[in-house]
């Protein structure tokens, strides 16, 4: 497998779910790409089924907080703090898309462990949650207020959450790599009630974690993402190859 990485750094939540689905569109045979990026302005990203009417988008304009579709599942997040990914992957007889799931985050949880020693620590989350009993919850308003199998967890906390769809014979997958506290403002944008945002703010607190509260250190985004990149480099025995944006896509 030929794998290219690129870098698109920050841009608007609609270029980003734009260029991840041009990139499973132009996939070439026998290739895969890890891209990472980020998000300018700040942005929430509802799953591909999850209503616009779950947020107040006059208080989201209001902050200059873009919303957005995603491609894949899941339900809200703000992104702001992180460094995202996106793996583009063909299917293949001996990656299934759910086996590339667990294989993405175990590159990605090794390559967090080159980051910092601390984060030798984390785990894989082992149980998959009912998703059809989450999603009556209030709090399945809220992607990281629930952790599925294989996604990355320290002392129990969710730290990396991540989305996959098949389309065609390609997996695309994208996640969140916590760095800072602000995705837990979210809350302030969904149509809740007092009560239910009460409740939602415990939830959140009580299953999320980000890199800097484990660190107490401000994230180093740079070395964070060659840090990552080494991750998948050793995980899949490969060496990238190294892409501008206007490289990568025709």
């Amino acid at each position: 497998m030929n794998w290219k990485f690129v870098d698109t750094g920050f841009n608007t939540g609609k270029f980003n779910m734009d260029f991840d689905l041009q990139l499973v569109s132009q996939l070439r045979t026998n290739e895969a790409i890890l891209r990472f990026y980020r998000w300018k302005p700040y942005c929430i990203s509802l799953g591909a089924n999850q209503p616009l009417d779950s947020v107040n988008l006059k208080k989201a304009d209001q902050a200059e907080i873009d919303i957005i579709k995603r491609p894949t599942g899941g339900r809200a997040i703000l992104h702001a703090e992180e460094l995202t990914y996106s793996v583009i992957h063909p299917v293949t007889s001996e990656l299934s898309p759910k086996i590339l799931y667990e294989e993405i985050n175990i590159a990605l949880k090794k390559g967090l462990g080159h980051y910092h020693p601390a984060l030798q620590k984390l785990s894989l989350e082992n149980i998959q949650p009912h998703f059809p009993s989450f999603y009556k919850e209030t709090k399945s308003s809220l992607c990281f207020a629930v952790t599925a199998k294989s996604e990355i967890n320290f002392e129990g906390k969710k730290l990396v959450g991540s989305a996959q769809r098949k389309i065609g014979n390609v997996v695309l997958q994208h996640g969140s790599v916590l760095c800072g506290t602000f995705h837990k403002k979210l809350i302030e944008y969904l149509e809740l009630s007092m009560l239910e945002r009460d409740d939602v703010k415990k939830e959140i607190d009580r299953t999320t974690t980000q890199l800097e509260t484990i660190l107490n250190l401000k994230t180093d985004y740079d070395k964070l993402a060659i840090s990552l990149k080494l991750g998948f480099e050793n995980h899949f025995n490969i060496s990238f190859e190294t892409n501008k944006e206007t490289e990568i896509v025709n």
